[in-house]
């Protein structure tokens, strides 16, 4: 798939089909674009009805176009795709970008027409970009085959867009900024050629440094986290998903479906796959030009230079609160300082040299703390004013930027006089932001990345088999039934090695009693009743029974309790449970995503999960990497650890619950939803014990 890619970007020739003599027309600012930025293969419009257009000659048919000729552009109606692509393929052309508009984004007839034009095109071994996209774009090349107006200058940027608009207005607002693209591609429908082949693309791409991404959904999350895992390790990836509310989490029978939405198997499987995610275009941009343009942090020590105060302490604010801290500027330096700045700057960090301001200014405060070795990172800040000399303070940057070894991120906090500074900052791989808040999330990106560049290849953890007979018996007893509650689920847990409390179900007062005397007194009783899942919230459980003759008490009352309280409840008995030491309460539970399968959750557990929401995911199967920080990640994490003169907690047998219950997740894909909370997790050596469980099956 990869190396098919390149005609989209490097074709020796492209035909546009549907090529118009209107200007009004797509199609012609397609053709107009090939003839503009410097595209020096075959252009090729195809018009029966013309004899050239825009000084090109223009041929009836794709059957007509000569040689040589890689890729074709699509713009005629969906009534004719399929006649289009046939000809397309019957002419021997591999590459097609279909703009046309109007399949499975418009409803189930279109889906079906898409499907249709899918098959025929993999017939004729196509890759496809689209339908409903705006095309590709290179920069090297000058292959220009959208109707975008405009096109940004070569750089170290790859911009894959499921959305042509998003692209379209990339490119607006970036085009006057100099910031670099290497390639740009269009998605649209992703009905053959998706985002996850055009990152292995470009991953290859000797010219491409950073991959920026925008989508709102991927359609293979499996694959899409193995290459970005592979490609993380060579070139930055930078992920802005749209679509990120989860209102698509319908399941909410379970704290676990409530909670582990559509959206964080994305965060959690971005997290996992080295991939930077970003919340906003700006921050995409952002934090892709300076991975592009900049070397990384070696450290989280900042310097500044200013000529607003107030500017540098919202810097500072940022830089604290990404994690980053203002460096100890040596005495030595600081003196070098006061040598040449006017005699009120202060010459700490940051150094604020006062509004007048001169480029020679900046130039020899930034020479000189280039040279502290307590400093990582450079940031200089502008307020323009009327007698500063914006522009050459700009030149002053990028005579800092051309010989300093560190990363250099610069805020010019304006944009009416600062436009051309911008420009001039930017052609020489100097990033520029207009807020002085902008830059710390950025520095944060960059080092993060820093982070996934030293992390150890990913292994999956190898899981403990499970008790075959015990999963059949299990499953034996759930039968057709979709939602089970804890008799079953802890069944199911038992086969997988995820220890449960000692107990078993009673039918009857004598059953009770007779399990409480062989696990032994004190006891915990439950109701287990078909369509109630929540026992607490109807008054079924009854803790810390003492003797046989309580029990049965217990055993009766609780029954009478439910049939008032829960008349549609189907009563089977009550769980006779050992009544547990007290420990840390963890909730585990997993929520089969669509896109990226079993999206494994852990966090502070008990009665009030969901209102604490002390939660983190993984998306399964798990490293021990994965295991590992999503326990950290959470308070219950910490809390585990030893907070406050606590004792440490037995994390051994928590990993291996956690990983037992992933792996039933993944050789059972009709398991939807599991929960156990609360886990209960006790101190080194201890174990744990799954307290209550559920699970919710397809």
């Amino acid at each position: 798939m990869p190396l098919s890619l390149r005609p989209f970007f490097d074709a020796s020739g492209v035909a546009i089909l549907g090529a118009s003599t209107n200007p009004r027309k797509l199609s012609y600012g397609i053709l107009e674009n090939l003839l503009t930025h410097g595209y020096r293969g075959g252009i090729y419009p195809v018009n029966p009805n013309a004899d050239e257009i825009l000084g090109k000659k223009a041929y009836a048919s794709i059957s007509e176009v000569p040689d040589p000729v890689e890729l074709a552009v699509v713009v005629l109606p969906v009534t004719v795709i399929m006649e289009t692509m046939r000809a397309i393929g019957e002419r021997g052309i591999k590459a097609v970008v279909i703009i046309t508009g109007g399949f499975k984004e418009l409803g189930p007839e279109g889906a079906k027409i898409e499907a249709e034009v899918k098959e025929l095109a993999q017939s004729y071994g196509m890759r496809v970009v689209g339908p409903n996209c705006v095309g590709t774009m290179d920069g090297r090349t000058g292959l220009n085959s959208t109707f975008i107006k405009g096109m940004p200058p070569a750089g170290p940027i790859a911009f894959i867009s499921q959305s042509g608009a998003i692209c379209g207005g990339v490119i607006d607002l970036i085009i006057n900024s100099q910031i670099g693209f290497s390639h740009i591609a269009s998605l649209g429908n992703m009905m053959v050629v998706t985002e996850t082949d055009m990152l292995e693309y470009f991953a290859q791409d000797k010219d491409v440094e950073v991959i920026a991404m925008y989508t709102e959904g991927i359609p293979d999350g499996e694959r899409f986290m193995r290459v970005a895992r592979e490609v993380s390790k060579k070139k930055p990836i930078v992920f802005l998903k749209a679509g990120k509310n989860d209102a698509g989490a319908k399941a909410v029978s379970s704290h676990t479906g409530s909670l582990a939405g559509s959206y964080a198997a994305y965060q959690a499987a971005m997290k996992q796959a080295g991939v930077l995610e970003v919340s906003t275009i700006d921050e995409l941009f952002n934090l892709a030009w300076a991975l592009g343009s900049q070397p990384l942090p070696k450290g989280k020590r900042v310097a500044m230079t200013t000529n607003a105060g107030g500017a540098a302490a919202l810097a500072a604010d940022s830089l604290d609160f990404n994690g980053f801290t203002l460096a100890q500027i040596s005495p030595e330096i600081q003196s070098r300082l006061r040598e040449k700045l006017n005699p009120s700057a202060q010459v700490s960090n940051p150094v604020d040299m006062l509004g007048s301001v001169s480029p020679d200014d900046y130039l020899w405060s930034l020479d000189n703390l280039d040279d502290d070795d307590g400093v990582d990172v450079l940031l200089p800040i502008l307020v323009p004013q009327a007698l500063v000399d914006t522009l050459g303070v700009a030149r002053s940057w990028v005579e800092i930027g051309k010989k300093t070894g560190k990363t250099l991120l610069t805020c010019l906090m304006g944009e009416r006089s600062t436009g051309e500074a911008e420009r001039v900052l930017n052609l020489n791989n100097v990033p520029v932001y207009k807020y002085p808040n902008q830059a710390a999330p950025v520095l944060k990106g960059m080092w993060d990345y820093k982070t996934i560049l030293e992390r150890e290849e990913f292994e999956a953890i190898a899981a403990r088999p499970a008790d075959i007979l015990a999963v059949e018996t299990a499953l034996v007893a759930i039968g057709d039934r979709k939602v089970i509650g804890e008799y079953e689920s802890r069944l199911l847990l038992d086969a997988y090695g995820v220890p449960n409390v000692p107990g078993g179900l009673a039918k009857n007062p004598d059953e009770a009693v007779a399990l409480a005397e062989q696990i032994g007194f004190p006891v915990v009783l439950k109701i287990v009743a078909e369509g109630l899942l929540h026992k607490s919230d109807a008054g079924g459980i009854v803790l810390n029974i003492q003797d046989g003759s309580t029990l049965r008490v217990a055993y009766n009352k609780l029954i009478e309790r439910i049939r008032i309280n829960e008349p549609a409840a189907e009563i089977v008995g009550a769980m006779v449970e050992k009544m547990a030491a007290k420990g840390v309460e963890t909730i585990v539970g997993m929520r089969r995503d669509v896109t990226f399968g079993p999206l494994m959750m852990f966090g502070m557990g008990g009665t009030m999960v969901e209102l604490v929401k002390d939660i983190q995911f993984r998306v399964a199967p798990l490293s021990k990497a994965d295991v590992h920080s999503m326990v950290a990640e959470t308070l219950a994490g910490k809390l585990l650890n030893g907070y406050r003169g606590g004792p440490i907690a037995d994390f051994d047998a928590l990993y291996d619950a956690i990983v037992q219950l992933s792996h039933l997740a993944m050789e059972h894909p009709e398991v939807q939803e599991i929960e156990i909370n609360p886990l209960i997790v006790y101190p080194e050596g201890m174990g744990v014990l799954a307290i209550d469980s559920r699970m919710i099956l397809a």
